[in-house]
């Protein structure tokens, strides 16, 4: 008789059907016991791959952060944030369920810290003080994390009768949630380009 066949673990599949299976059924439905199942393996056989739950949430979102482009503070510190946000905001817009994960922190996520650290030695070495480009990183991390936890548009109604009847000031949200993506877009930026502005004029006389 031939040997039963198990699949073959390797960390890059195990972070792979984690992902999917977070993005599919969101972050509190993944367990070792039901990651195990998608892989077709006994749970006992994750942990000599990965510790604990913790850890591989952790290894999953350094593959995600690991994605961020922070290259752009070569050019300069304002094309750096710009290029550091837009990148941020898509790489966590794709998976918009591992987003409470991410936003706790890097804690000791060796992927968050990179990136932490080049945006930070960006903005001193443009000249902003080490407190101010703290702010700084803080400020952009809020934006993104919001603009890529939901979609601000698509979270109205296409029932036009709805707001005219009870909400007269909104007589046009109908129309949000089929134009979402653009209307998401514009107000991203819209955002990015406001704190921009505001520190257009602060770091003039830093």
């Amino acid at each position: 008789m031939p040997r039963p066949h198990t699949p073959i673990l390797s960390p890059t599949r195990i972070r792979a059907t984690a992902l999917a299976l977070v993005d599919r059924d969101g972050l509190e439905a993944l367990s070792m016991r039901k990651l195990a199942a998608e892989l077709g393996v006994q749970a006992a056989s994750l942990y000599s791959h990965v510790p604990t739950k913790d850890d591989l949430l952790h290894d999953v979102a350094n593959e995600i952060i690991g994605r961020v482009d922070v290259s752009g503070f070569d050019e300069g510190w304002r094309p750096g944030v710009v290029r550091w946000a837009r990148s941020y905001r898509a790489a966590l817009a794709e998976h918009p369920n591992m987003v409470p994960f991410v936003a706790r922190g890097p804690a000791r996520r060796d992927a968050s810290l990179r990136m932490a650290d080049a945006v930070h030695g960006g903005l001193v070495g443009a000249g902003w003080p080490p407190r101010e480009a703290t702010m700084i990183g803080a400020a952009v991390k809020y934006i993104v994390i919001g603009a890529a936890t939901s979609s601000f548009a698509a979270g109205f109604s296409d029932d036009a009768q709805l707001y005219v009847e009870r909400y007269p000031h909104l007589n046009q949200a109908h129309l949000l949630r089929e134009h979402a993506e653009e209307v998401d877009e514009d107000s991203f930026e819209l955002a990015l380009e406001g704190l921009l502005t505001t520190l257009d004029a602060k770091h003039e006389v830093v």
